[in-house]
Formats: C-alpha cells, sequence, structure tokens
C-alpha cells in the first residue's frame, strides 16, 4: 500500500512550521513516559493561534492542529522549542477509509519523538531502514492516538495501531491482538470516490440496531463469527502460504461479510458496482472502512494472472474508480535513509 512519509530536518531559522512564531515560556515538564489526551479547550486554543475558524472540518485544518498538538506536547521537555522543518508527503486518499490520518500521525510522533531524543533513533551506519524497539513503538503508538483524538475526537485506536505495528491485528471488545503469522495476501485497492461520513454510518448502525435488535443483533454475532473463522484461516499459514483451499474458504468469507454490511445499511451502489465488475473476473470484493462509498478490497489468488488483473483495474478505471495493486500484512512505521528512498518520493519532498 502506499506509505505516508515524514521528514525531519533542523535548519537554522528559529520558527515553527506554517509560519507561526512560538516562543517557549516555563512550561511542566513532563517525565518521558507522560502522555496526555487533549482538550477540548487546547483544540479551540490552537484554533484560534493559527485563525481556524470555530468548525474547522477540513483534511488540511485538521492536519495542522494534529500537527502543533504533538508538536508543543511532544517538544516541550526541551529547554527551548526546536526549530523544524516538516515535510509530508502521502498517496494516501484522504477521506476514503484508509486510515491516512492515522499513518500521518503515526510518522509525526515517531518523527518529533526521535528529533527530540524521546526514543532512539534505530538506524544504525550503513542500513538503509529500521524500525524502533517494541518499548519505542508502543510509546510512538501512544501519541499517535493522541494525534488522531484532534482529528477525530474518539477514535478507536485501531488505524493507529495497525500504522505503528504493521501486520495485521485483532480488534475486539477494545483489546488489540497482533496475529502471529499474516500471510501477504495480494489485493485491489479500490477508491470508488464517493464521500461518506462515517460517524453518521455508524449513527444509522447503531439507531438500526435499537429499531431492530433481533435483526441486527444476530446479524453483528454472525459478523464477528466472519471475522474470528478468517483469523483461523490465516492462522493456518504455513511457510509455504495459503492452500488453494483455503484462499476458496477466505473468497466465501469475503461474500457472506459483504452481505451482512448491506444488510446494515452502510454499503453503497458504487460499491455493489465494485463487486460486480470483480465478479466478473471470477475475483471476490468487499467495503472497507466504514462503508457507505470510501474503498473496497478485492482479493487476488494466486492463480489469477497478471491479463486478468489488468482487466479488472481497467474495467474499475472505467467505473470512475481509482485502483492500486498491493498486499496485506506490510511491516509499520519505518524510518529512512533518504538516499534509500525512491526517486520519486525524493522529488516529491524536494518539491514541497
Amino acid at each position: 500500500m502506499p506509505r505516508p512519509l515524514v521528514s525531519l530536518e533542523c535548519p537554522t531559522q528559529s520558527r515553527s512550521p506554517g509560519g507561526i512564531w512560538v516562543t517557549s515560556g516555563a512550561t511542566n515538564h513532563k517525565e518521558p513516559g507522560d502522555v496526555e489526551a487533549p482538550t477540548p479547550e487546547q483544540v479551540e486554543k490552537l484554533k484560534e493561534v493559527v485563525a481556524f475558524p470555530e468548525d474547522c472540518k477540513g483534511s488540511e485544518h485538521l492536519a495542522v492542529l494534529a500537527f502543533l498538538y504533538l508538536y508543543l506536547s511532544i517538544c516541550r521537555k526541551q529547554r527551548t522549542l526546536p526549530s523544524l522543518d516538516v515535510s509530508v508527503w502521502s498517496e494516501l486518499p484522504t477521506g476514503a477509509g484508509l486510515g491516512s490520518s492515522a499513518a500521518y500521525a503515526v510518522c509525526l510522533a515517531a518523527a518529533l519523538l526521535t528529533a527530540c531524543e524521546q526514543i532512539p533513533n534505530p538506524l544504525r551506519d550503513g542500513e538503509h531502514a529500521s524500525r524502533w524497539a517494541t518499548e519505542d513503538l508502543e510509546f510512538i503508538n501512544k501519541w499517535a492516538f493522541q494525534g488522531e483524538r484532534v482529528i477525530h475526537g474518539n477514535p478507536s485506536g485501531v488505524d493507529n495501531a495497525v500504522s505503528t505495528w504493521g501486520g495485521a491485528l485483532r480488534y475486539q471488545r477494545g483489546q488489540m491482538t497482533p496475529l502471529k503469522r499474516p500471510p501477504a495476501l495480494k489485493i485491489l485497492l479500490t477508491n470508488t470516490q464517493v464521500p461518506r461520513s462515517t460517524k453518521a454510518l455508524v449513527a444509522n448502525v447503531r439507531s438500526r440496531l435499537i429499531k431492530f435488535p433481533k435483526i441486527v443483533a444476530p446479524l453483528l454475532d454472525s459478523m464477528d463469527a466472519i471475522s474470528l473463522e478468517c483469523e483461523r484461516v490465516l492462522g493456518e499459514t504455513t511457510e509455504a502460504g495459503l492452500a488453494p483451499e483455503q484462499y476458496r474458504m477466505l473468497e466465501e468469507l469475503i461474500d457472506m461479510n459483504q452481505h451482512h454490511l448491506n444488510a446494515l445499511g452502510v454499503g453503497h451502489t458504487s460499491l455493489d458496482q465494485l463487486c460486480q465488475v470483480t465478479r466478473a473476473q471470477g475475483l471476490h470484493s468487499k467495503l472497507t472502512g466504514a462503508g457507505g462509498g470510501g474503498c473496497g478490497i478485492t482479493l487476488l489468488r494466486p492463480d489469477v494472472g497478471q491479463p486478468t488483473v489488468e482487466v479488472t483495474k481497467q474495467a474499475l478505471a472505467g467505473c470512475g474508480f481509482d485502483c492500486w495493486e498491493t498486499s496485506i500484512g506490510a511491516p509499520g512505521v519505518s524510518i529512512h535513509q533518504a538516499a534509500s528512498l525512491d526517486t520519486a518520493i525524493r522529488q516529491a519532498l524536494n518539491g514541497l
């Protein structure tokens, strides 16, 4: 999947990113492990500082507020607030249910914590990329969650956890558990480009549960069982990968899950079209994220040839959708040597 990248440099100029002058007065220095949640009063004060309207909800506005909160909170242990240039480049579309805000918050938290030496830089001489130790990743994840709170108010913490740890996680009753051996499943990731509101969709499901409890509650229980069965199948992965019959089971589970999601009211005609287009090529798809538009995923079995993939991508593009080939099970947040980055990424960062 396309990954956001944050590059930090320390220039000699004395103002913070975005042209906001910051002075550091007396602060209450916290211990390194302290992580504080943003209060509504703090968020409103940040809006005043950057002259944002009170009801600002645009992704750019929220991204700036999240950066400022993390910068001021993480860097306040410094004798003076450091002057930093922060360049952000991403291929992740916003508002599509792909966790772009969480990836952004995780990258910011990792970069700021490393720059302020609250966690060590894990990159060693001669290495192109590296990851932090477990305890440092936990610290990154805690701060990233606070950035998500600035943006979303009351997030689950799933997106920032996945962006931090990578791989695959089970989320059940507020508890997150990494899957031990998640296979690198190839998928098509399709953005229908239909905007939707996660908050509104969740509220509609809650309303339907209240209105039809004996119908909706069993649906939710069945979806939980589908998830657990999927976890069981993935847990049987060997070094050779999944067997053909296991892929067929995953496809059945995908289809059942998508039907249940439609019954809950989070489907959309664009997602139905996505499923129809891929089904014509013998592929199976479901929505991802909140539904109501946004994105869907299509499982690519190992026996699916590239010509079939290209035909499918062209058909989806013909529907006005964006489509990428990617995989599930990638590593989480990492630090890279600038020289090791792809030329396109270096050019994008240099152009910011």
